[in-house]
């Protein structure tokens, strides 16, 4: 990092597989950075991730050309869907049901949002039940009874 802070901007890349697109080009091009050297070094801080996960990127780029980039974990939506073994959520939440996800499953991904440490007086209760609701919006059934594998 060095001189004074151009722009912040925020995206959404798959893991492993940022390359020159015109999605990325926009957002990159008039902040006056490299694609290719974007792409590459997120690429290479992403190598432990699965390939095809949506990543969130906070990149700060200076006046000088130069960047730095931030990567976190996917939105909450992602994994509840991943859960739950669906591709999108209901047309109609609270009228239509499109799959089911165990209690321990948001355990698991409240666990996951709580090392993201953005807000560390967040219980993981509240994470909990904060992933409950956002699965109601979604029309996933929360379900503490069906065996999980």
């Amino acid at each position: 990092m060095s001189g004074p802070l151009k722009a912040c901007i925020r995206l959404v890349v798959p893991a492993g597989k940022a390359a020159p697109s015109p999605k990325i080009g926009q957002a990159l091009g008039s902040l006056g950075v490299n694609m290719m050297q974007f792409c590459k070094k997120f690429n290479a801080q992403t190598s432990d991730y699965a390939p095809g996960i949506p990543l969130r990127v906070k990149l700060s780029a200076f006046k000088d050309g130069t960047f730095s980039l931030t990567t976190r974990a996917p939105v909450t939506s992602w994994y509840i869907k991943e859960a739950a073994g669906v591709e999108k959520g209901a047309n109609r939440p609270g009228h239509e049901i499109v799959g089911a996800i165990h209690v321990k499953q948001i355990y698991e991904i409240a666990k996951i949002k709580l090392q993201e440490n953005e807000r560390p007086n967040v219980t993981l209760e509240s994470v909990c039940r904060t992933i409950s609701a956002n699965c109601k919006t979604m029309g996933i059934r929360v379900d503490a009874t069906r065996n999980i594998t």
